[in-house]
């Protein structure tokens, strides 16, 4: 197209909150009227869809569980006036305990007040805090958050150095929904020991953020924790940041949290239009439908042109990949539905994988996320008349142009500059797309049946390494991994049994070796405790 005819597309699909100061252009896709017809009916339904769903009809039925994450910023649209003083309730127990944190009422046993948080939680129980934190925790926040996101042993020993000292200062936050998620408990077990071989009565560190009547929660009650916050079961994980699994941590370190779940709001009415040309989430699930031609055949790659949004593309892997990434359509159908979802920031793209974007494979749309107010209001020129800022969004520009002039489609999400309401308005607009995406697509955005089967899978492996080490205790002699297979009544699982036999060698489990683990087939092993 000649640039008369893209600057009038360009005005034909530009969508502007002029509240938000938010821009999304899906201008450089390239639909056209044909498509465009063919989609109308489908987003009716998908409205309808939506529409049902925020009246509490049952979205999960692998748990039975109504799917409420909007009522979090709109409580009066819960459908009963119990949720939505669960609501409301939750949300002044937040604030209350945040001034007490902050005025050093509530503190810890050897200091005048708690320096830092330590959050323990996984998936969607981190990626959001981690998310909201880099984007708007003030340089002097009251609280340093630190983070556990793994059952990496290594990486825990790593994160309590990091808060050394201060230890004593630190607040622990344990999210978990059953109180049962294993990494969320082995990091609460490893802390609590930490805190005890410290001298520390880790009950006057800890906060619980669990479901309500969970494991965490009667641990927390039993054991004199600090406090409790709920978590609704009718909010999962991905969609959880503007619940007490974010909020909480958001709150103690200075940030606004009632403006982020005003910026949500008010981009879910934005969102609530039933309108394809005036509803930014339903313009976006447009493009990725295209893209991918409904089948997820082309990844999303996520460009944030800003530091403070480099983590917006990690957030974004769990709400889109654990959302759309199914087996079955909602008919029973074997269609696996996805899409893919990478990124990391601008410009450092431009000397990582935009080389392969502009030129490789063509399996791709990106979705530049541009921030117009630079920041920094006492930036200097770095050449005349030029600002670094400049440059960041010169290189924005030229790279949407570079793919554009090779074939690549793009999409452009602009906000004026990055706030707790901005951030609130990102979060509740990418949610929405999930969903309308979903109903396009004929799948349930709100189960994941695949994520429960990995952790049967983990725990089977663990189950087998007890009857392994069971059966090693009680062998009069040394056993090839194959007899040891037989002796457990496990022949199918030699492979996996091997794996933990070398775990277990590497971190010296009290294995005697006859052989090497490189030769397998000639390598016996005895218990030597």
């Amino acid at each position: 197209m000649d640039s008369a005819v893209l600057w009038q597309r360009y005005q034909d699909w530009l969508y502007v909150h002029a509240d938000l100061g938010l821009y999304l252009d899906i201008s450089r896709m390239r639909f056209d009227e044909f498509f465009l017809k063919a989609m109308l009916p489908k987003f009716e339904q998908a409205f309808e869809a939506m529409e049902t769903l925020e009246a509490g009809a049952i979205a999960n039925p692998d748990e039975d569980r109504m799917v409420g994450h909007y009522w979090l910023r709109n409580p009066d649209l819960a459908p009963t006036p119990e949720l939505k003083a669960a609501i409301t309730d939750t949300l002044d127990a937040i604030d209350a305990f945040t001034t007490k944190i902050h005025s050093g009422t509530i503190k810890p046993p050897n200091a005048p007040r708690f320096t830092d948080i330590l959050s323990i939680g996984i998936g969607g129980s981190a990626l959001g805090p981690q998310f909201v934190s880099q984007a708007l925790a003030p340089v002097d926040a009251p609280l340093t958050l630190h983070f556990i996101d793994n059952t990496d042993p290594a990486g825990i020993a790593r994160t309590v150095a990091d808060i050394g000292d201060r230890l004593s200062s630190t607040l622990v936050l344990v999210i978990s929904k059953s109180g049962g998620t294993p990494e969320t408990r082995n990091g609460m077990v490893e802390i609590e020991a930490v805190y005890t071989a410290k001298g520390l009565n880790f009950p006057d560190y800890a906060v619980a953020i669990t479901g309500i009547g969970s494991k965490l929660a009667a641990i927390a009650q039993q054991n004199h924790w600090l406090t409790t916050f709920p978590m609704h079961d009718w909010v999962g994980g991905r969609t959880s940041e503007m619940s007490a699994v974010g909020l909480v941590a958001a709150a103690l370190q200075g940030i606004d949290i009632h403006a982020m779940l005003a910026g949500a709001k008010t981009m879910d009415d934005a969102t609530r239009t039933p309108d394809l040309y005036h509803n930014p989430a339903a313009l976006l699930a447009l493009a990725w439908y295209f893209a991918g031609n409904g089948k997820g055949s082309k990844d999303m790659v996520i460009l944030p042109y800003k530091d403070s949004l480099a983590l917006f593309s990690r957030y974004l892997q769990q709400l889109v990949m654990e959302s759309l990434g199914k087996e079955q359509d909602l008919d029973g159908k074997t269609v696996y539905q996805g899409i893919a979802v990478y990124g990391n920031k601008g410009s450092t793209d431009q000397h990582a994988y935009v080389q392969q974007l502009r030129e490789g494979v063509p399996n791709f749309f990106a979705t530049f996320i541009e921030v117009l107010e630079d920041g920094n209001p006492n930036g200097i020129e770095v050449e005349p008349g030029i600002t670094s800022g400049d440059y960041l969004s010169g290189l924005l520009q030229g790279t949407r142009q570079a793919l554009y002039d090779n074939q690549r489609d793009s999409i452009t999400l602009t906000i004026t500059t990055v706030t707790e309401t901005t951030v609130g308005a990102l979060i509740a607009l990418y949610e929405r797309a999930v969903g309308l995406y979903a109903s396009l697509v004929n799948v349930n955005a709100y189960h994941q049946p695949g994520v429960e089967a990995g952790k049967k899978a983990a725990a089977s492996v663990l189950s087998l390494q007890t009857q392994l080490v069971q059966a090693l205790q009680g062998a009069p002699e040394p056993l090839a991994i194959a007899d040891l297979a037989i002796a457990i009544n496990q022949p199918d699982q030699i492979e996996t049994i091997y794996k933990i036999l070398r775990h277990l060698a590497a971190n010296h489990r009290s294995l005697s070796i006859i052989g090497s683990f490189g030769e397998p087939q000639t390598l016996k092993v005895a218990w030597s405790a």
